[in-house]
């Protein structure tokens, strides 16, 4: 270790210091620091081994990023600056409760609490390496607050962010003054070669609005056949699009070749019912349909504090899909085979619908998954889901990345943001963001005024 108020030529320019919240975002986050070194104060590790034991994904997180640090340190000590493994990477080591030289947090801000243990361990760094540039990295706001505060710089985790959000792709083109012909020939022709239409060169998968003063019509570009089709607005299983965006996402929900589908779009747009009615329309297709979603409460209190066994915990997260499921089943009053029809599909787990943690470790295969409120998932976690697919498994996430209730993500750093961003080129994917609302003028008039 270097003396107090000297810094060692061997370091790196920059000492990023991590707190917890990073960590449980990415436990490889040690590792994105390119030629900087990166530190690690103690209570961070007291932390983390509160969260080793579990099936959420913070706790994957955390046993994951113990077993980086076991093997990157080996028979060296972590208390001392450690050669990280990645190519072209600096240096880490664990900060042991050092006082700082001038200001103590804990006097500042209370004593007791982990956070300002932590700002101690970064002013203390601070204090040893006084020409070096040390920042504290984390996803919790107040404590970036709480750092600049003291005059140490703060920054926000920034891997997996996506920059300008608000242009963030929308799966759809509108072109206006479009050829009368061509769009006629789309009436009358199941497909058209896309070479011969003289469409603007857009991403893998794309929906188009083509338009003159007198016509219109709504197609669909596929990369893998470079050909465009009409798009139809006939319902499925019973629930009919009520705009052209929603016709776009059940097209892209139904066809066979597109295996990873996403939709955003505000509360009340029809994401999870489109996605569900598209499920039950393919039934036949799949071993099963598979429904789930992050279990993040408003109230941030883990299931384990609600009474019951696990069904009667999860149930409560699980209420809108129930509802959707409701609605549509609602569709065929009158129809008791069908009625009964959903009924033995639940009875026999053809649909299951249950909390995200239930599938970790499971291959998905020839399953319809859906994933609502994909905007609570870290983009790790995003990768996980997708990485279990088997064959013939069709993935969708729904979600607003305006809408967020994990209190260390946003609408640039939360999954579905960074799927949407990344996979827009691939041939096996078709993004779509619905805007208008349908669920009722009153619920419209929250999303635009309120």
């Amino acid at each position: 270790m270097a003396k107090k108020g000297k810094a060692d030529p061997g370091l790196t320019k920059k000492i990023f210091v991590l707190d917890t919240s990073v960590i449980l975002y990415d436990h490889d986050a040690i590792n994105n620091f390119h030629e900087h070194d990166v530190a690690i104060p103690i209570q961070v590790l007291e932390e983390l081994d509160n969260f080793k034991s579990g099936n959420d994904t913070r706790n994957f997180e955390a046993r994951s990023f113990i077993r980086l640090i076991d093997e990157t340190a080996k028979q060296k000590l972590i208390s001392d600056w450690t050669p990280l493994k990645k190519a072209n990477s600096g240096k880490f080591k664990v900060i042991l409760n050092e006082n700082p030289l001038a200001v103590n947090a804990e006097e500042v801000y209370g004593k007791g609490k982990t956070d300002h243990k932590i700002l101690n361990a970064a002013l203390s760094l601070k204090a040893e390496y006084p020409d070096k540039r040390v920042v504290l990295v984390s996803k919790d706001i107040c404590l970036r607050l709480k750092a600049k505060a003291l005059s140490l710089n703060a920054e926000d985790y920034e891997t997996g962010k996506i920059k300008n959000v608000d242009e963030l792709y929308a799966g759809k083109t509108e072109l206006h003054d479009f050829s009368t012909e061509i769009i006629e020939a789309l009436k009358q022709e199941p497909f058209l070669a896309a070479n011969d239409i003289g469409l603007p060169q857009k991403n893998a998968n794309h929906f188009y609005v083509l338009k003159n003063k007198r016509k219109s019509a709504s197609v669909f570009y596929n990369e893998s056949l470079k050909t465009i089709s009409a798009v139809s607005t006939n319902p499925v299983f019973k629930i009919k699009p009520k705009n052209i965006e929603q016709a776009f996402a059940i097209h892209a929900l139904l066809d066979p070749n597109i295996k990873l589908v996403s939709i955003q779009g505000n509360a009340g747009t029809g994401k999870t019912l489109l996605a569900l009615a598209s499920a039950l329309e393919q039934r036949k297709n799949f071993r099963q349909i598979y429904v789930t979603r992050p279990t993040v409460s408003l109230s941030n209190k883990d299931i384990g504090f609600l009474p019951g066994d696990a069904k009667s915990k999860t149930d409560p997260f699980m209420a809108p899909i129930w509802d959707n499921l409701r609605f549509i089943k609602e569709q065929f009053i009158g129809d008791d085979k069908m009625t009964e029809k959903i009924d033995e599909l639940i009875t026999t787990e053809k649909i299951a619908i249950a909390p995200l943690a239930f599938i970790r470790g499971r291959t998905l295969t020839k399953i319809f998954f859906i994933i609502d409120e994909a905007q609570n998932l870290t983009p790790h976690e995003v990768k996980t889901i997708i990485s279990r697919a088997g064959e013939h498994t069709k993935i969708i996430f729904t979600g607003d990345i305006y809408q967020i209730d994990t209190p260390y993500l946003d609408s640039e750093s939360n999954g579905l943001s960074y799927l949407i961003e990344n996979a827009k080129n691939h041939p096996l994917y078709a993004h779509i963001t619905l805007h208008k609302g349908e669920r009722s003028e009153l619920a419209n008039l929250a999303n635009e005024l309120l």
